[in-house]
């Protein structure tokens, strides 16, 4: 099982939140409108955040209605910012690894996580244990990198014309499931490839109804005015899934 917690690098989390903070990075513009989109009513509701990061989705849950906010981080650093820029009465963060999730007792209404599944070896697992955590009809709601982009065992990407225009995504090994190490700020960072009906068949497994995916990609304004994110429509950066908590498993 895997604990990695990279973000507990001093070189990594510096470049990390200098990422973050740029308003034009892809979180901000694609992966987190689309994200919120998929929220069903949060009026009264208990929420998980599961990789909460900075907190500052607990505080948008809380905007929209939510009851109490549970926030989990392996990142004693991320949750440093947490407690200090986005704290609340009813937010409550907890240093934890995802792989721990049985060890928490509480129900939820919807467990919710942005851009941290693919760090978890056992997808099956994580889904399994959602699923316990969850209230009747509970939804877990979350994004991660797209699998075209954890597929590949090189950061070989792209394919450029003679004006340096991506012109084609380099797909490979797409059905070679397992670990990837990529170099991001740091070297060596650990994530985990799964096929879309991998992730698919685990959900449904562990007993769950998929209602909606998204493959967010920027609107042809974003792409004029931002011209590296023309390069989106050769491939999404991310996997979007709203899946509900069913009586069903299979």
């Amino acid at each position: 099982m895997s604990n990695q917690n990279i973000y507990d690098n001093q070189k990594f989390f510096d470049g990390y939140r200098k990422l973050r903070e740029n308003p034009l990075s892809a979180n901000n513009i694609i992966e987190k409108p689309a994200l919120f989109r998929l929220v069903p009513d949060m009026h009264n509701k208990t929420v998980l955040d599961l990789g909460c990061g900075y907190g500052e989705n607990c505080v948008e849950f809380l905007k929209l209605g939510a009851a109490k906010v549970i926030g989990l981080d392996i990142s004693k650093k991320m949750l440093e910012i947490a407690q200090n820029e986005n704290n609340s009465p009813n937010i409550q963060y907890i240093n934890k690894s995802m792989t721990d999730l049985n060890e928490i007792t509480e129900k939820f209404d919807v467990v919710f996580s942005s851009l941290a599944v693919h760090y978890i070896e056992d997808f099956d697992k994580l889904v399994v244990d959602i699923n316990h955590l969850l209230n009747k009809d509970g939804y877990l709601i979350f994004s991660q990198e797209h699998p075209l982009i954890t597929a590949l065992l090189s950061q070989n990407y792209w394919t450029v014309n003679s004006d340096d225009e991506c012109i084609h995504y380099n797909l490979s090994t797409y059905a070679l499931e397992g670990e990837r190490k990529v170099t991001w700020f740091v070297d060596g960072v650990v994530k985990y490839h799964r096929t879309i009906s991998s992730i698919i068949n685990a959900l449904s497994a562990a007993g769950f109804v998929v209602e909606r995916m998204l493959e967010p990609i920027p609107n042809d304004t974003i792409m004029e005015q931002y011209p590296k994110y023309k390069k989106s429509i050769h491939k999404p950066d991310f996997l979007l899934i709203k899946a509900r908590k069913s009586d069903l498993i299979l």
